[in-house]
């Protein structure tokens, strides 16, 4: 009995420690694994719009070295999407969508969440890009095909044979990508910041360059007739537009571009209109609008088209005469329908034969502008009323336009405090009044009634009060008084055209080499606050009245002249 009570205690202690054993091992691991909870989400991630699968990042923290058993924790982190891109996209694309969607930008394609390249149906970005040459250049343009023979080094015919395409690195490889690699001896890499001075100093050249690189020392050249620049450009159409998409992304992304047309807008230049003589028998016989009708289509099409009507309408103007004994001019009233039928949008008043019929014709012709709602300015109802510029605003583009008679005291009428009439040039104010509107956010034209050479070449006066204008901050200035086309420079970072030559005027086969029958109309550019681009349209007089735009011939000829006189060596 002994030895059975002695074998049932041994068994219960032996059991109890066995119990023990496992009641011990259970809150081991009870606290092991309230130790070693799951990892605590700091942030929750929320997908960004454009990321529709972000990939989680965890990281872990510091281990401490305390001898202490280990008790850090995973941390999630928000997710960044990361964006990668070849070499060839345009930085600012990049920088676009990291700024704006917070991407990181990975040099490494397998860490990225989003792909931006050439292929993919979800289009994110259209790039415009530019052919171009040195602004000097007579030829307008070439078709798509010679452009591609271009590249490939086959194109044997048309003004650029030869000639190597300049680009710069990013451009090149871009266009490599798209075309093929292109010959070696028609294809240059060029450093960005060089390009528009190495083209100048090695024309004739030309180059292709993103829009955003348009500087008005760039003459725009057309593809299959089709530029940027032009009021009608569809950017399907033309051969320079590019296209990015992201890939594998399923989200809505703002499609961005370099180019906006709602950023755009254009100015029209023009030279001498008077509307006198021979130009008024011809509109007596002709129509009123018949001076107009071949340069119409052009005139009407731009945002504002500037006219210099030299000339006072006044109610009993007398019928026109070829010969008048005097050179004291009048318009009938009914030609101010000439001016709307061209679209003009703003009148310059700085002529010498505003205030040919008195004080009383200067009002009656103020008025009546004012009567139909035409802005003025380079004259007024005094010296204050014209020297008041006028002013665009439009597309986000700042314009002001000044306008004075640089003739002296001896020219015909001037405007004073009290007396109507053209506006005196006064240099000093002038410059004042170009640093103030700057200062307002304005790009700045002048435009001269000067003196009325009959060269080509700009004389020493011209020369010296344009560019004084220029070195004052104009981005314009152009002369509104000649007769005569003149030459054109750059000084300053300015534009400047010494002479138009005739817009409406009846010296047709009058002047010698009947040189007075040639002229120009400047169309100038401007695009997101900046002038980019000027368009030179040559016109040809065809009789005492109407201008047309010179054929592709006529105008290569006449550029070589201008050009020339401009000091511009275009074949080096």
């Amino acid at each position: 009995m002994d030895t059975i009570q002695q074998n049932l205690r041994e068994m219960i202690k032996n059991n109890y420690i066995q119990l023990l054993g496992i009641i011990f091992s259970y809150f081991f691991v009870l606290s092991a694994c309230t130790t070693n909870s799951s990892p605590t989400i700091q942030n929750t991630p929320t997908p960004l719009t454009d990321t529709p699968h972000p990939t989680q990042t965890d990281t872990l923290t510091p281990k401490t070295s305390t001898g202490v058993p280990d008790t850090s924790t995973l941390i999630s982190a928000t997710p960044v999407p990361a964006l990668w891109a070849p070499e060839y996209i345009p930085k600012e694309i990049i920088a676009h969508f990291s700024e704006s969607y917070q991407f990181s930008v990975t040099s490494d394609q397998q860490l990225a969440t989003h792909i931006l390249d050439l292929d993919g149906k979800n289009l994110s970005a259209r790039w415009i890009y530019v052919l171009a040459a040195p602004f000097p250049t007579t030829y307008d343009g070439i078709t798509q095909a010679d452009l591609l023979d271009a590249w490939s080094g086959d194109l044997d015919t048309g003004p650029f044979t030869g000639i190597p395409l300049q680009m710069d690195q990013e451009t090149y490889t871009l266009f490599s990508t798209i075309w093929g690699t292109p010959s070696p001896e028609f294809v240059q890499v060029i450093p960005r910041d060089e390009l528009l001075q190495n083209a100048w100093e090695n024309m004739p050249s030309w180059a292709i360059i993103p829009f955003e690189q348009l500087d008005p020392r760039w003459k725009v050249l057309q593809i299959d007739g089709i530029s940027p620049i032009q009021k009608d450009f569809d950017p399907e159409s033309y051969p320079l537009t590019v296209g990015f998409s992201f890939s594998g992304n399923d989200s809505q992304i703002d499609i961005i571009s370099n180019f906006d047309p709602n950023k755009l807008s254009d100015v029209m230049l023009t030279g001498v209109t008077a509307m006198v003589r021979g130009t008024a028998l011809t509109m007596e016989r002709k129509g009123i609008t018949y001076p107009g009708e071949d340069i119409a289509p052009l005139t009407t099409k731009v945002d504002f088209m500037h006219v210099n009507n030299e000339i006072p309408f006044t109610p009993d103007c007398p019928y026109p005469d070829l010969y008048p004994q005097y050179l004291v001019f009048c318009s009938d009233v009914r030609y101010l329908e000439l001016l709307e039928y061209i679209g003009t949008d703003f009148i310059e008043l700085s002529g010498d034969h505003f205030g040919d019929h008195g004080p009383e014709g200067t009002l009656f012709t103020l008025d009546l502008y004012d009567e139909v709602g035409l802005p003025y300015y380079g004259g007024g109802r005094d010296l204050e009323d014209g020297r008041q510029p006028f002013l665009i605003e439009h597309h986000g583009n700042k314009i002001a336009i000044l306008g004075c008679n640089a003739k002296g005291n001896d020219y015909y009428a001037p405007a004073d405090e009290d007396t109507p009439g053209a506006v005196p040039c006064d240099f000093e104010w002038m410059e004042s009044e170009i640093g103030r509107l700057k200062s307002e956010g304005y790009q700045v034209i002048v435009t001269f009634q000067h003196v009325e050479y009959y060269s080509y070449e700009a004389q020493p006066d011209l020369v010296r009060d344009f560019g004084r204008m220029a070195a004052a901050g104009a981005v314009i200035v152009s002369g509104s008084q000649s007769h005569q086309a003149h030459g054109m420079a750059f000084v300053d970072g300015a534009y400047i055209h010494y002479g138009l030559g005739n817009l409406f005027f009846d010296q047709y086969l009058y002047c010698e080499n009947a040189v007075c029958d040639y002229g120009f109309m400047d169309r100038h550019v401007f695009y997101d606050g900046q002038y980019i681009s000027t368009e030179l349209i040559p016109i040809r007089f065809i009789d005492m009245a109407r201008p047309r735009p010179m054929t592709a011939e006529e105008k290569n000829w006449f550029l070589d002249i201008i050009f020339e006189a401009s000091g511009w060596n275009t074949e080096n």
